[in-house]
C-alpha cells in the first residue's frame, strides 16, 4: 500500500474512532438530558459566540501582530480576520490543526507582507503558543489538585506536558540551528539538479528571518502575554456556559475544564476536530468537579456549536478570497 494510501486509511480510521466515541458517550450521558440541557442555555451561545471573537480571537490577532517587523506590520484589523480564517480552517477542516497556519502565513503574504515574515512570524507564534498552552496547563493542574484533592491524574499530565514542550524545544533550537536551510539542501541534493539552488537561498532567507524574530525580545514577551492571556479569558466561555446551565459558576472550575480539554484535545490532535476526545475530557473533568456527565457534554456541544457559528462563515471568505485571485489571474493573460 502506497504511503498516502496508508495516511488516508488512517484518518479514515481515526475519524470513525472519534465519531464511535462521541456517539457512544451521547447514548451513555442521555440524548434527551443533553439536548435538554443545551436548550437551558439558550441565549448563552449567542453571547458565547460573540465574546470569543471580540476577546480571544482579538487577543491571539495581537499576539501576532507584534511579532511583525514595524516596517512590515500589517493593519490590526486586518490580522484579526486573518486570525479568525486560520481559527475555523483549523478547527472545521480535517488538516492536523495545522492548516489554518499555512493559510494565515499565505493571506499575510496576499496582503503585502514579505513572504519570509509570514511564515516566520506564524511559525515563532505556533512555538511560543505551545510554550505558554504548557503553562495553562500546569495552573490548571494546580487548580484542579487545590479544588478536588485528587493527584492520581498529576504525573500522566505532568509526563505528557513535559514531552510536548520538550518536542517544541526541539522544534525551536532547529529553528535557530538553520532548519529550513538545512532542509532545502537535502531537497535540492536529492533533486541533483541547479535549478532547486533557488530553494537553498529562500530557506537561508526563512531562517535568519526567524532569528531576527527571536531576537526581538519585547514582541516575544509581547506574544506570549497576549496569548496566556487569550487561554485564562476564554474560560470565560465556560463560564458564561455554566452560568445559563445554573451550575457552579466559578473562574476557577472554568479555567480547570478549559485548560484540561485543551490539553486532551491537544494531544489527541490527529483525531479531525477532536471528536469524541473533546467530550470525554469535558466529561472526566467535569465528574471531578461534580458537574453531571450530561451536562458536561452538553457543555462540550456548546463548544461545538461556536466552532461552527464563527468557523462557517471563515471557511466561506477563505473560499471567497481564494475564489476571487484565482479569477484575477486567470483574467490577466486574456486582457493582455
Amino acid at each position: 500500500m502506497k504511503f498516502r494510501g496508508r495516511i488516508r486509511l488512517t484518518f479514515y480510521f481515526l475519524a470513525f474512532g472519534g465519531a464511535a466515541l462521541f456517539t457512544a458517550l451521547l447514548v451513555r450521558e442521555g440524548i434527551v438530558q443533553v439536548g435538554s440541557a443545551i436548550a437551558t442555555a439558550g441565549w448563552a451561545i449567542a453571547a458565547i459566540v460573540a465574546f470569543h471573537l471580540c476577546v480571544p480571537v482579538f487577543l491571539d490577532a495581537v499576539a501576532w501582530w507584534v511579532l511583525f517587523p514595524k516596517e512590515n506590520r500589517l493593519p490590526l484589523r486586518r490580522i484579526f480576520w486573518m486570525r479568525w480564517i486560520g481559527e475555523s480552517v483549523s478547527t472545521l477542516v480535517p488538516s492536523a490543526a495545522v492548516g489554518g497556519d499555512i493559510v494565515r502565513a499565505r493571506l499575510a503574504a496576499i496582503n503585502g507582507a514579505p513572504v519570509p515574515i509570514s511564515a516566520g512570524t506564524v511559525l515563532v507564534d505556533l512555538t511560543l503558543g505551545v510554550f505558554t498552552q504548557a503553562a495553562f496547563t500546569l495552573l490548571g493542574v494546580v487548580l484542579l489538585v487545590q479544588s478536588t484533592g485528587r493527584q492520581n491524574f498529576v504525573g500522566p499530565t505532568l509526563i505528557g506536558t513535559l514531552i510536548g514542550v520538550a518536542a517544541v524545544g526541539g522544534f525551536y533550537f532547529v529553528q535557530r540551528r538553520g532548519m529550513f536551510r538545512f532542509l532545502a539542501r537535502m531537497i535540492a541534493k536529492l533533486a541533483n539538479s541547479s535549478e532547486w539552488q533557488s530553494l537553498v537561498q529562500s530557506g537561508e532567507t526563512l531562517d535568519q528571518t526567524i532569528r531576527t524574530l527571536y531576537a526581538r525580545r519585547r514582541a516575544v514577551i509581547g506574544c506570549c502575554v497576549s496569548t496566556i492571556l487569550s487561554l485564562i479569558l476564554n474560560s470565560g466561555e465556560i463560564w458564561i456556559a455554566l452560568y445559563a446551565l445554573n451550575l457552579h459558576a466559578t473562574m476557577v472550575n472554568a479555567i480547570i475544564l478549559q485548560s484540561m480539554a485543551l490539553t486532551i484535545r491537544s494531544v489527541a490532535f490527529p483525531v479531525p476536530g477532536g471528536l469524541g476526545v473533546q467530550e470525554s475530557g469535558y466529561v472526566l473533568v467535569g465528574n471531578l468537579l461534580g458537574i453531571p456527565g450530561d451536562t458536561a457534554f452538553a457543555l462540550s456541544l456548546i463548544a461545538r456549536v461556536r466552532e461552527l457559528a464563527l468557523g462557517i462563515p471563515g471557511l466561506v471568505c477563505w473560499q471567497l478570497i481564494e475564489g476571487r485571485r484565482l479569477l484575477r489571474t486567470r483574467a490577466e493573460p486574456a486582457s493582455s
